[in-house]
């Protein structure tokens, strides 16, 4: 079981910047606006050769209109439960609050050790300020400034002295990464709560609620892998909040670091234009691909209604349509768990390798069969294939004179590898070199 770090307060306190810092990348969003952080953040820090997991909350505040706060705090009860240690993070410029009252006697009764973090103390005159915060009845503070790291170190030194164990084993190491990616609001949290039976992610009806990109572990019914869901993407034109772009850039780099992108459809709306930009995103980085076409218990059905609907988004997505089309409702869990196998077995598909012998046993027939058009009275004469060592099926073909294979042979070419191996779901690259 590895050693988990929670970084609790309220809004604006400098959590997330931690974070980052504990993390040495830009891993969870920064920005001066409150409640940035809505969902659970996971990353992975050392200290001295101790490694552990490091948990970015959102802001606890209490009497609060906020419509997310209700499920911002079961956020953070969540993680503080999660924890092995809990970094309670204070503003000295703001003193001590009512609210950081209320938090801190909390995070008491957790019987966690909880680490007293007075953040933004920048100079011998916020350090005492800081002696404010002995009314909370502590013994021990750290002040600190996580903005430049000055301070940090004696209280990682301390933390990680008092784990019970500096065993760490990183749960998602050599797992497949499926990536759950769409327009905002089609349902990608609601889903992955579904998949997880657990409210992992936070869901309201507003658009644009989850702005991290968040990762999870799934482990059931045979099946390991991390679980991505990320925040909702938009065309350029729509993206006005600097926020905003951040959480899109996220995801693009989501389904730029995962093995399948499970792309979600609104089935109320249709196949739109954004979602042909993910599509585009996720066969450009080669990745598998499963279209998930959600709440379709919204929809009148009627005898070919999935039938068509199916065909129109076949129709605009182009010449790769060998793609699984999947029809759900991740509200009501209707066909969820073909959503996992599916999305397993493009997993398998992209990874799939054919042994030289038998790719040349079965292709070199085919194409001797049905060569490339001749052109110029040039006959092109395919001696040779092999299947090159890269993480998605790119296949080569030798041959006399490639210069002369038109696109429409290697579409062919393709359609056959697919015939014959079975790579539904996996774009497919092929190449013709000079033997």
């Amino acid at each position: 079981m590895s050693n988990i770090v929670a970084i609790v307060g309220r809004p604006n306190v400098g959590k997330s910047t931690l974070f980052n810092r504990f993390l040495e990348r830009r891993e969870a969003i920064v920005d001066a606006t409150a409640g940035v952080t809505r969902d659970r953040h996971y990353g992975k820090s050392d200290w001295n050769g101790v490694e552990f997991t490091v948990i970015d909350t959102g802001g606890y505040e209490v009497n609060t209109e906020d419509v997310f706060q209700e499920e911002i705090t079961k956020q953070v009860e969540l993680a503080v439960d999660e924890a092995t240690s809990i970094i309670f993070m204070l503003n000295v410029e703001e003193g001590l609050t009512d609210t950081d009252q209320e938090i801190y006697e909390l995070l008491r009764r957790s019987n966690k050790p909880v680490y007293i973090v007075v953040n933004k103390a920048d100079s011998a005159k916020e350090e005492l300020a800081a002696t404010e915060f002995y009314q909370l009845g502590i013994e021990k503070y750290y002040t600190m400034s996580s903005a430049t790291g000055s301070g940090t170190g004696e209280l990682l030194d301390d933390i990680v002295k008092d784990f019970p164990t500096t065993e760490y084993k990183d749960p998602f190491e050599g797992l497949p990464k499926i990536t759950i990616a769409g327009r905002p609001n089609v349902g990608k949290s609601t889903l992955t709560n579904a998949l997880l039976d657990a409210e992992r992610n936070i869901v309201t009806d507003v658009a644009g609620t989850t702005r991290d990109s968040i990762q999870t572990l799934y482990n059931k019914f045979g099946y390991e892998f991390v679980l991505v869901d990320t925040a909702g993407m938009r065309r350029k034109a729509k993206v006005k909040e600097d926020l905003e772009f951040y959480s899109v850039m996220r995801s693009i780099r989501s389904i730029e670091y995962s093995d399948v992108v499970i792309i979600m459809v609104d089935a109320t709306l249709g196949w739109e234009s954004q979602d042909m930009n993910i599509f585009g995103l996720a066969q450009k980085n080669r990745k598998g691909i499963v279209i998930v076409v959600n709440k379709w218990d919204l929809v009148e059905k009627e005898t070919n209604t999935t039938r068509d609907f199916e065909a129109r988004i076949k129709e605009k997505i182009g010449q790769f349509t060998d793609i699984p089309i999947l029809f759900v409702s991740a509200l009501t869990k209707q066909r969820i768990l073909k959503t996992v196998e599916v999305a397993m077995e493009v997993y398998q598909n992209r990874a799939k390798k054919i042994k030289t012998s038998k790719l040349n046993e079965i292709m070199l027939p085919i194409f001797e069969k049905t060569p490339p058009p001749a052109l110029k009275g040039k006959y092109v004469k395919i001696k040779y294939c092999v299947q090159l060592p890269t993480p998605s099926p790119q296949f080569v073909f030798f041959c006399n004179l490639p210069q002369y294979v038109k696109e429409a042979y290697k579409r062919f070419a393709e359609n056959q590898l697919r015939k014959e191996f079975g790579f539904t779901g996996v774009p497919i690259e092929v190449y013709f070199r000079q033997k």
